[in-house]
């Protein structure tokens, strides 16, 4: 995958934004599309589609639950 892509859950990450999670769904759609910036006609579908990516991710790791003990 994509390497730029960061692991955002802990004890990887101690605060994870929106921003974070948006740079991550970004960096996906363009690895899986092969564009880094999508032609006029197809603008709306890759803009969805990091929305789409973005909100996955955020009820992911809304959900997850970490066993390991955090770092402190």
């Amino acid at each position: 995958m994509c390497r730029s892509i960061k692991t955002l859950r802990p004890p990887y990450a101690e605060q994870v934004t929106d921003d974070d999670i948006r740079a991550a769904a970004l960096q996906y759609v363009r690895k899986v599309s092969g564009f880094r910036a999508p032609a006029g006609h197809n603008a709306e579908a890759f803009s969805h589609a990091v929305d789409a990516v973005a909100a996955a991710t955020a009820a992911l790791l809304d959900h997850l639950e970490v066993r390991t003990p955090q770092r402190q």
